[in-house]
């Protein structure tokens, strides 16, 4: 008897996987990213060249919650009250940008020979940029968490508000639309915005009230799948309530999430939900890829080349004038006008919308949407060369000083945390010092707490000699990165050899390249403060107080005793002088009296015992 299953096309799913795992390592490797990555991979297997793919909406349909919960996970980093200290940006900023480049790209559609009412349409639609691909961007480049990333978010979140007021705009076109007719069972706009106000409402009610006693109902049960599935209903519930209440789904779940940023279980929440949202995210954007219509671009390539140039550049454009005039910096500006060039995923609903409501006909809506989704593919690569052909801005030097015939007793080459420390006993004791600096942040900063620190870069002989260098007994080497500390030592070594050199150490490995170098005196800069804070961990414990003394002294003897090991036989000798939590075996104490210990290294002594009182 023939037996006929039914059920998913397996072969189907792991073609869909493996185009994204064998895609997005290689644009990785080439510098290009992940998100052009899924697209061509999109592309390829796609109804239009491959052909394992014939219904790319269904794939977006279900990879659409992907962007969905990428929008919870930065809602959860979104406490409300960072969120209020967004508004000026929100609706400042986000609302005079998609204002601005809605006016100026409908004067281009216009200009392309469109119908007013479908040149606004697809203005405005390609106004709202591309949630997923910005967002995702900017977590690839750690960027969201920066100011001007705090700034792109803001924008976003209006952008996902326009959508509402856009589909009403649509609906209200469709009425004067030639050959419309008008729909006499829609809601009329007071009913669909008090809908969108009581969705809102009603998320808010929940997750502000419901959702931390059910997550600790369920940690009670101890039902940890249950757990994870409570994660997906909160994020799919808001999601829904918002499509219901005509706001976008992407809306919902971050509301959710900023609901949820103060949760005491907002921690689990993202670990059950981040591995869903990598994987849908990324099929979002195969779904993006797969929905170009290679055909519909080959037969009309001139005017759908000539609408993404055209579009991409104005809007471009009218976003640098906005982000200057809100006092943006120039290369901030331009990041931010190439991040938001293209079109995103909410134009393929205003476009649906218009086409049904017949303010747009079917061909002008499949070459928007074409022209929408190859602004999507171009960002990334936008975004590249913007950042490869800008030079990076010079900071401001306002109220900075360069070091010129300075003449101080000690010379500090770097000053940031641990050189702060080191001035305070020379200072104490009215020792002249003169201080350079390469941070221009870190020289005013420095500069509200009584510090004169100059600007100069101490990798440079010439900075060194007009910091005087010269004529200076000690130079302390403070900076905070080993390739530039080791270039200074070599230049104080070879130009400068009457002054002591003291330089700051970051591990065991630089601490043997400064020894071999000849320095007079290097620190690891954690090693006081890590023996300082072991001996309190062990009072803390009931240790007694001279046994705890014992035991940070032979910690240090230890120490020592490697240190001199590794300079004749590399970084592993000496390895049997160090504890472990491993059950072997461990190296006897070395039995040292105190007062030989004290005399062996007599300056440490006495700073443990000074900190300890």
């Amino acid at each position: 008897m023939e037996h006929t299953a039914a059920g998913p096309d397996l072969g189907l799913a792991v073609a869909l996987l493996a185009a994204g795992v064998v895609a997005v390592p290689i644009f990785r490797l080439l510098g290009l990213g992940a998100v052009l990555g899924y697209l061509a991979a999109g592309v390829l297997v796609g109804p239009y060249a491959l052909k394992l793919f014939d219904d790319p909406q269904a794939v977006l349909h279900v990879a659409e919650f992907g962007v969905v919960m990428f929008l919870f996970l930065i809602g959860l980093e979104m406490r409300p009250a960072k969120l209020w200290a967004m508004r000026r940006d929100i609706f400042g900023l986000g609302l005079v940008q998609v204002l601005t480049c809605g006016l100026l790209l409908s004067g281009v559609g216009i200009a392309f020979g469109l119908p007013w009412p479908a040149a606004v349409i697809g203005a405005f639609g390609f106004v709202l940029s591309s949630t997923a691909v910005i967002m995702k961007m900017m977590e690839d480049r750690g960027e969201v968490s920066s100011a001007s990333g705090q700034r792109s978010v803001a924008i976003l979140l209006l952008e996902d508000l326009a959508i509402i007021p856009l589909l009403a705009l649509v609906a209200v076109l469709a009425t004067i639309a030639p050959g419309a007719e008008v729909d006499t069972h829609a809601a009329p706009l007071w009913q669909t915005i008090g809908l969108a106000v009581g969705a809102v409402a009603l998320v808010f009610v929940a997750g502000r009230y419901l959702m931390n006693p059910l997550f600790a109902f369920l940690a009670w049960t101890g039902a940890r799948e249950v757990m994870t599935a409570a994660a997906l209903m909160v994020v799919l519930g808001a999601a829904l309530l918002m499509d219901l209440g005509g706001l976008s789904m992407a809306m919902g779940a971050f509301l959710a999430g900023v609901l949820l940023s103060e949760s005491t279980f907002r921690h689990q929440l993202e670990a059950d939900v981040e591995p869903f949202r990598g994987i849908l995210l990324g099929l979002f954007f195969l779904g993006v890829g797969m929905s170009l219509d290679l055909n519909l671009v080959v037969a009309s390539w001139q005017l759908i080349a000539g609408g993404v140039v055209s579009f991409m550049l104005v809007k471009s454009l009218g976003i640098y004038v906005v982000a200057r005039l809100f006092r943006a910096k120039h290369r901030e500006a331009l990041h931010r006008a190439a991040l938001f060039a293209q079109g995103g995923e909410f134009a393929f609903v205003l476009f649906a919308g218009a086409l049904a409501g017949g303010v747009m006909d079917a061909q002008t809506a499949a070459g928007m949407t074409a022209v929408v989704i190859l602004s999507m593919v171009l960002t990334p690569l936008a975004v590249m060369a913007i950042e490869r052909l800008t030079p990076p801005e010079k900071e401001s030097m306002d109220g900075i000083e360069e070091a010129s015939d300075l003449h101080g007793r000690v010379l500090f080459v770097g000053f940031g945390r641990f050189a702060q420390v080191v001035s305070q006993p020379l200072l104490a004791k009215g020792i002249d010092v003169s201080i350079i600096e390469i941070d221009v942040e870190m020289i005013r900063a420095a500069g509200q707490f009584g510090f004169k620190v100059y600007y100069g870069d101490g990798t440079r002989l010439d900075v060194l000699r007009a910091s005087g260098a010269a004529t200076a007994e000690a130079i302390l080497v403070c900076v905070d990165k080993q390739e530039a500390a080791d270039k200074v030592v070599e230049l104080v070594k070879s130009e400068f050899p009457h002054a002591k050199l003291f330089v700051r150490a970051f591990d065991r490995g630089h601490a043997l390249r400064l020894i071999n170098a000849g320095v007079d005196y290097q620190l690891r800069e954690t090693l006081e403060s890590a023996l300082v804070f072991g001996r309190q961990v062990l009072l803390d414990l009931g240790v007694d107080e001279a046994e705890a003394d014992d035991l940070v002294l032979d910690v240090r003897r230890r120490d020592e005793q490697r240190l001199e090991m590794q300079i004749a036989g590399g970084l592993r000798a000496g390895l049997s002088l160090m504890r472990g939590n491993i059950a072997t075996t461990q190296p006897a104490p070395l039995v040292v009296p105190r007062k030989k210990a004290k005399a062996l290294n007599e300056e440490a002594a006495e700073t443990i015992a000074e900190k300890a009182e």
